[in-house]
């Protein structure tokens, strides 16, 4: 699939998430050297990786939930170096949690 922006990517990818049911988030870019234009931009599920271990201060009110559960999923983005489009360069599904159903889609975070 071939975008003419990285915008209309990131889109492709927030939308593709709101119908299977998980929010995302926009992990990592790498830029290229010579021109410095975004040559590869990470969108990952919002509950990959772990969070750290949390800091135990004498004030903390309020313990925040888990979120993260090691969940593998992402879409990459990359610009073809021969043109100025971007194409969707990898796709891995494997989530570690439960998805939305359609009817709960509503409660993701996604536009």
């Amino acid at each position: 699939m071939k975008f003419d922006t990285l915008q209309q990517g990131i889109s492709f990818c927030e939308n593709y998430a709101k119908v299977f049911g998980f929010d995302t988030h926009l992990y990592s870019t790498k830029k290229r050297k010579s021109d410095g234009k975004i040559s590869l931009k990470y969108c990952v599920c919002n509950k990959e990786g772990f969070r750290e271990t949390p800091r135990l201060h004498a004030d903390c009110k309020k313990k925040r939930p888990i979120t993260r559960m090691g969940c593998k999923a992402r879409i990459t983005v990359k610009l073809i170096n021969d043109q100025d489009n971007y194409v969707i360069f990898s796709f891995h599904e494997g989530h570690t949690h439960p998805l939305t159903t359609p009817n709960s889609s509503h409660h993701t975070n996604c536009p």
